[in-house]
């Protein structure tokens, strides 16, 4: 069956893409390599929060969104979207293997009057220099028998008051007539379509908003390490300052970065600049700032715990309020979390976890909520369901990384926050 729209990886960003094409009248192929996946969302049973199985359901039932394994499919295809991870390898550099591997599937069905658009986050660079001379290679030619641009995901799990069809679409093309026919499809979908001159373009704008958001929490975070030595409450400061209606932006300090774009994105630029003999020294700090922050929120434990209760890490029974990167959901990529569980077992801490979110994660699963069972109650993420009054009302000592207990702990010695 001929398909209007093929997007190649069904995950946060291929999902939600799908819905909106397909509400919009599209009928949408979803192409990924997991077979448990694929049928499940032919089930019509989502695994994307932002995506109830209810919203797609309908749409699979109707024909208008279809999963398969089978890239021999995107043939029937108007346009192919690719929504694939690029994660970091071990060095800290792109690893685009994932891409480069659907890329080379898709050369072998590329033909004319495809139009392919590339939407992982990525170096400046990668669609004219990756994608483009694998494309080419089968003899075809952009801009006259195919068309190629970058749009980058701008997808916020968990957000209801944006979402993919009302934030508005950055596209740059390798031509103008690339760019053209890439605004037309997405402006058959989503509200608004922003054109740019060029891929490069669209690629930096994407790493210009997350190094934005880097750069910014990695101020309030070494703040946060300042405002501990002076005696200062961190939160208060940041909220009088953000009563200031112009020239500031609130940012909140935490116990690290989640999520895949704003720990990882920015090293994608950090690696492309050195090509051209150039070191983002603002951007490099930030990183360094906000991975270290899982190291400083350790050593807050520990101090909790030996002047609280004069306790070690060691033997202590820790309990872990959160383990999703952010609230109300339950996505775990790079979850600081993960890395302050990890440095608190390493010194000798018995860590459980408590996430409404999260029952299960590396074969652990998330415990009931009972705070005068551990020595400690640390909050990393701030979940809205759970009572952080009751918590501090009955835990032997809480340290709060989020604010989430807010004035509770104003009124209790046993609460010690970030």
């Amino acid at each position: 069956m001929k398909r209007d729209v093929a997007i190649i990886g069904a995950g946060y960003v291929g999902v939600p893409l799908a819905q909106v094409f397909a509400e919009a009248g599209k009928r949408v192929l979803l192409v990924d390599v997991l077979p448990g996946l694929v049928d499940a969302l032919n089930q019509g049973e989502s695994h994307i929060e932002n995506v109830p199985s209810g919203a797609l359901r309908p749409l699979v039932e109707s024909g208008a969104i279809e999963a398969t394994t089978d890239y021999d499919r995107l043939t029937g295809a108007d346009a192919i979207l690719i929504a694939l991870a690029t994660p970091l390898s071990k060095q800290r550099e792109p690893d685009l293997s994932i891409v480069r591997g659907a890329l080379d599937q898709l050369a072998k069905r590329l033909r004319k009057g495809h139009l392919v658009v590339l939407e992982s986050t990525t170096y400046p660079g990668t669609t004219r220099e990756v994608v483009l001379p694998v494309l080419e290679r089968t003899g075809l030619k952009v801009g006259m028998d195919f068309h190629l641009a970058f749009s980058p995901e701008r997808v916020d799990p968990g957000r209801t008051d944006w979402t993919t069809k009302t934030v508005p679409k950055i596209v740059g093309g390798i031509t103008e007539a690339c760019t053209e026919r890439a605004a037309e499809l997405y402006g058959s979908a989503v509200a608004d379509v922003h054109k740019v001159s060029s891929p490069e373009a669209a690629e930096l704008t994407k790493l210009l908003e997350n190094i934005f958001r880097s750069v910014n929490i990695a101020l309030v975070n070494e703040l946060a390490q300042l405002c501990e030595r002076l005696g200062v409450d961190v939160w208060e400061v940041v909220e009088a300052a953000a009563t200031k209606p112009f020239g500031f932006m609130s940012f909140q300090p935490g116990p690290g970065l989640g999520g895949h774009c704003i720990p990882i994105d920015p090293f994608y630029l950090t690696w492309k600049a050195r090509e051209y003999g150039f070191y983002t020294e603002f951007i490099e700090l930030a990183g360094k700032v906000n991975e270290n922050m899982p190291y400083y929120c350790r050593s807050l434990v520990s101090q909790a715990l030996n002047h609280g209760a004069e306790r070690s890490l060691k033997g202590s029974k820790v309990l872990v309020l959160g383990v999703a990167y952010k609230a109300d959901i339950a996505d775990m990529r790079e979850s600081p979390a993960l890395k302050l569980i990890e440095l608190l077992r390493n010194a000798g801490s018995k860590v459980s976890y408590h996430d409404p979110h999260v029952p299960e994660f590396n074969g652990e699963h998330s415990v009931p909520l009972d705070p005068a069972a551990y020595d400690c109650v640390v909050i990393v993420t701030a979940h809205s369901s759970l009572d952080y009054e009751d918590v501090v009302g009955r835990a032997k000592i809480v340290v709060d990384f989020r604010n989430a207990t807010g004035r509770a702990a104003a009124r209790n010695s046993n609460v010690w926050k970030l």
